[in-house]
């Protein structure tokens, strides 16, 4: 079975990228973008906004598609997970939902992070971040 995924890329004004600290499974302890299934019939512009609404408190304008990948999920299932690059444009970030923390995090920062797997890698080859 496959599950339909967004994620939104946002960087602050001073290059920071925006990360949740996982609360709920998969990844739970690990920090990512915020992001999360779509709900039926949802297209994935309004589950952009939403799962960052309920994970962040920012609503965001959602841009261009950086890039997709598959992940291993539960009980032989793959989540098809869409990232789009999305701007803040209202709220101070909060943790909510199934968010235990969100952090503005400086780009040099994420390599001595606990990330979810795959992530960094993916958003240097969609050429998000800078090559390393």
């Amino acid at each position: 079975m496959r599950v339909n995924c967004v994620g939104a890329i946002i960087f602050d004004a001073s290059d920071r990228l925006l990360l949740i600290k996982r609360g709920r499974p998969p990844g739970v302890g690990l920090w990512s973008i915020p992001g999360g299934r779509l709900e039926p019939g949802e297209t994935d512009a309004d589950g952009v906004r939403r799962e960052v609404l309920e994970e962040t408190g920012l609503r965001v304008e959602v841009g261009a598609l950086a890039g997709t990948v598959d992940r291993p999920g539960p009980g032989g299932s793959t989540y098809v997970i869409r990232d789009y690059l999305a701007t803040a444009s209202e709220g101070t970030p909060v943790a909510g939902d199934d968010a235990a923390d969100v952090r503005w995090c400086p780009i040099d920062d994420l390599v001595r992070l606990p990330l979810t797997e795959g992530l960094l890698e993916s958003l240097t080859e969609w050429g998000v971040l800078p090559a390393r």
